[in-house]
């Protein structure tokens, strides 16, 4: 669930005054409620936006890679709506959130990157929602195939059923069923 920036942001944004952070895995990077300080830009690694659900399941809501922002609407909110953890070991730029939003205002090229930046992320919130809101496993797995054009990896699986918003044993039951009308009789 992640969306390549591009270059000219990614740069736009390495040259505005920040640090560098390193995560390691299974590292918090925020809370929920935290107030919005930071801006990561993720440089390495995998970092994880999920949300807690009242069943104990966790939904990702964004899988940040190697050029993205991590929760970039909270540049425009005063805390944290989600967690955001580190999945491995993960490098990004921290920025100031002040700094940020009033470099935005003041140059056009950044604010213009920006805005394309947060669009394709907008489309990419509305593929997901429309997966989440599929009603079977198999319907969902579907989706997530097509959104990214392969079967998930061994070893991924986990990870798969939390951005499909299922359970890991309810995407196992169908990754084997699918195996096994695959097999000869």
């Amino acid at each position: 669930m992640m969306i390549i920036m591009s270059p000219s942001l990614f740069a736009l944004l390495d040259n505005l005054a920040g640090r560098q952070c390193e995560f390691a895995a299974g590292e918090p990077v925020f809370h929920a409620g935290d107030p919005v300080r930071i801006i990561h830009a993720v440089r390495s690694g995998v970092i994880h936006l999920i949300r807690h659900q009242d069943n104990g399941s966790i939904l990702i809501l964004q899988r940040a890679e190697r050029a993205s922002i991590l929760a970039e609407a909270s540049i425009y909110s005063a805390q944290y709506h989600c967690d955001a953890r580190a999945e491995t070991t993960a490098v990004t730029w921290a920025m100031p959130r002040s700094a940020l939003r009033a470099r935005l205002q003041q140059d056009p090229e950044l604010a213009a990157a920006w805005a394309r930046h947060l669009a394709r992320e907008v489309q990419q919130a509305r593929l997901q929602a429309e997966v989440l809101f599929l009603k079977t496993v198999a319907a969902r797995l579907d989706a997530w195939i097509a959104w990214h054009g392969r079967q998930p990896a061994k070893g991924h699986w986990s990870v798969v059923a939390q951005e499909i918003g299922v359970s890991p044993e309810a995407l196992y039951r169908e990754l084997a069923r699918r195996r096994a009308a695959k097999v000869p009789a």
